[in-house]
């Protein structure tokens, strides 16, 4: 979440569909998924294809599956019927019992009270309410009616557990939250035939003067705390969604936030992190609970008119850049300021809105129009202060205010400044997205290494439109950029020598007399005698841009798509480099090249694979590519080869490195080991 970066994407094939919440397993690690109602797919992060992913269908169909850290994954089918993950897999087509009858489940709980799953549910059954508690591990199960409510019905629930209590919240459509107690029984032999009516309070009313909020999804905070997220309706104008929170003691609006890009209406909350979806975009707000007093909510309802001055919820997700982004148009102001949602520097604290947060827009307002000279100036002193917490946000809007003039003003560009702060501070894409699109567009090779090197959150479109700037710009014009070369310079060799490539490559398998008849191929004499391997394709400052993409994080999912428009002749200079590069590292025992930031061997292998399955069709039918494949197919073969004779003498190796841990090292002597 902090780095706004896609890990991971699984995709069902075409016509199935995904039919409940797919949950992790905290114990396995594992993702735990149902299609098409009954059909189980669990698999691992690693797993690329879900159609190869672990696959049992099952007899009933599944409602929801719920996974708790201490209790383990449990599943509730439609039919009312539980059943923890272990023992639905020992029997994956067991019968299961249909508890509720012409009742449909509305909603369902998982919460640990002690060391004992309980599992809870609310079903509809016309127009009446019922309420399930059941203890999976102990078969035990019990049913409730809710009191009818005139004029109205519950619209979601949430519940927690203390104490031996269910607590279950009801929202309702007339505006109010109604509380249901209900004390975990202990279990019996006998079967009660009637099922107890809850009778339930009303613990909140959200009644604004001058407004009537609607609310949508509810979730609870603490003993004291719900939020809402709903639409709040003012006479004469149209509704508006809104998230809010509240205090349930003293019936009081703790605060509360517009959200003009819409919602889907739903909300979540984990780890005093609110989730929720704003526009196209998942939004996460930090808020902490504070201490329920009269005092502070008091003290928060006359701050209702201003809900924006609040040290419970942090607003800056939505916030921090506005003031900025207004430098263009206001339309794109909310969609922007999400753009930028970065939590990695607010991660220490739930930082209030300081006025140096506002002092900070509205510099940079006045600034707008100011000089070169007074704008560098005032940035430089703005970053100079003494740390924050939000500094890191700080100097991402400074770096927003030299983009935006540079967008502006297509003659300023201040380079040097620009990379002074990227080198300097610890910045990410989030935080300044616009920066590497303009250095794309002034063709600023520097910057954009420097960037590729740090930020840890570079979207994959970015990551590729550097690759082709990189791959298509001349070596000649590279000759007069200044590019850092501490990548490159201890390995590339750009002039060909016939002596220096007789190096003795044979430590990692690969050697002359190893690679006859390896391929059918054949192979013009005249490049018989050395392999596109032994001199780097590309000058040094073109090595050193690659090596920066190479190093950039990457979702294989995401990236293969752009790397598929990648033109014919780029994918072969580019894998050239990468099969040059994947020579140099098995030319030593450790596989490791020399030099600052240099390319793993498990960066250029991903790389290569990456490159050869957006390509490789295009590849095949190109004659220039012929020689080039072909000498990388000997390669990996001669290698494969290689490791295969190692693993024959492995045991070998074992007992002669056992003997010489048992060996004196005062005494002298000669050993002959037979390896078989």
């Amino acid at each position: 979440i902090s780095d706004q970066k896609p890990l991971g994407c699984w995709s069902v094939k075409h016509g199935q569909i995904l039919t409940c919440p797919v949950v992790c397993n905290f114990e396995t690690h594992e993702y735990i998924a149902v299609h098409d109602n009954k059909v189980l797919r669990i698999w691992k992060n690693e797993d690329i294809n879900l159609d190869k992913a672990f696959k049992a269908t099952l007899s009933a169909d599944v409602y929801r599956i719920h996974s708790l850290p201490d209790g383990g994954p449990v599943v509730l089918f439609r039919g009312g019927g539980v059943r923890t993950l272990d023992v639905l897999l020992e029997a994956p087509q067991q019968e299961i019992e249909n508890v509720i009858s012409d009742e449909v489940i509305r909603w369902s709980g998982a919460f640990m009270e002690g060391q004992q799953l309980i599992l809870i549910f609310t079903t509809e059954k016309d127009g009446d309410f019922f309420v399930y508690v059941q203890k999976p591990k102990l078969s035990s199960l019990h049913k409730y009616k809710l009191e009818q409510q005139e004029s109205s019905k519950p619209l979601c629930f949430t519940a927690h557990v203390t104490n031996q209590t269910v607590t279950l919240l009801c929202l309702y459509s007339n505006d109010s939250v109604y509380q249901v107690l209900i004390p975990l029984q202990q279990d019996t032999e006998e079967e009660e035939e009637e099922e107890e009516i809850l009778s339930k309070s009303l613990l909140l009313n959200f009644s604004v003067p001058g407004t009537v909020l609607k609310g949508t999804s509810l979730v609870v905070l603490d003993k004291d705390h719900v939020a809402v997220l709903g639409s709040l309706a003012v006479p004469g104008k149209e509704p508006r969604e809104c998230l809010s929170v509240w205090n349930t003691k003293f019936q009081t609006l703790q605060t509360s936030k517009e959200l003009p890009l819409g919602t889907s209406g739903q909300l979540w909350c984990y780890e005093e992190k609110f989730f929720l979806i704003h526009g196209k975009v998942l939004t996460v707000i930090m808020y902490k609970c504070e201490t329920s007093s009269l005092a502070a909510a008091v003290g928060k309802l006359k701050d209702s008119q201003n809900p924006d001055v609040s040290s419970f919820v942090n607003w800056n997700t939505l916030e921090d850049e506005e003031l900025v982004v207004s430098f263009q148009s206001q339309e794109s102001v909310a969609l922007k300021a999400e753009s930028r949602m970065n939590l990695r520097s607010r991660r220490s604290t739930v930082a209030k809105v300081q006025p140096e947060t506002l002092s900070v827009g509205q510099l940079l307002l006045n600034l707008k129009d100011a000089s070169t000279y007074v704008l560098e100036t005032e940035l430089r002193q703005l970053m100079s202060k003494a740390p924050t917490p939000d500094l890191q946000a700080t100097i991402g809007c400074v770096v927003t205010a030299l983009t935006d003039r540079c967008k502006r003003n297509p003659k300023y560009y201040p380079q040097n400044f620009l990379l002074e702060i990227v080198e300097t501070r610890d910045l990410s894409y989030s935080l300044c997205p616009d920066l590497m699109a303009v250095a794309l567009e002034k063709k600023d090779m520097h910057l954009l290494q420097i960037c590729l090197e740090r930020f840890p959150d570079i979207p994959e479109e970015i990551t590729y439109a550097c690759l082709k700037t990189f791959l298509s710009i001349s070596e000649a014009h590279l000759q007069n950029i200044d590019v850092n070369l501490d990548s490159v310079i201890c390995y590339v060799d750009v002039e060909f020598d016939n002596k220096e490539v007789k190096t003795e490559i044979v430590e990692n398998g690969f050697g002359a007399e190893m690679d006859q008849d390896m391929c059918d191929t054949k192979i013009p004499k005249e490049t018989q005698s050395r392999s596109d391997g032994e001199s780097c394709p590309v000058g040094l400052q073109k090595a050193a841009l690659l090596n920066a993409v190479l190093h950039s994080a990457y979702t294989e999912t995401f990236l293969l798509p752009h790397l598929k428009n990648l033109p014919a002749q780029q994918a072969i200079l580019f894998l050239r480099y990468l099969y040059y590069l994947y020579v140099k590292c098995s030319e030593k025992v450790n596989t490791a090249l020399p030099g600052i930031r240099s390319p793993t061997i498990n960066q250029i292998m991903d790389w290569m694979c990456l490159l050869l399955d957006a390509h490789f069709t295009v590849m095949v039918m190109l004659p220039e590519a012929k020689e080039l494949l072909s000498n990388l197919h000997k390669f990996v073969r001669a290698q494969v080869r290689f490791y295969s004779q190692l693993n024959k003498i492995e045991g070998s190796l074992r007992e002669l490195q056992r003997l010489n841990h048992l060996r004196e090292s005062q005494t002298y002597s000669i050993e002959v080991l037979e390896i078989i």
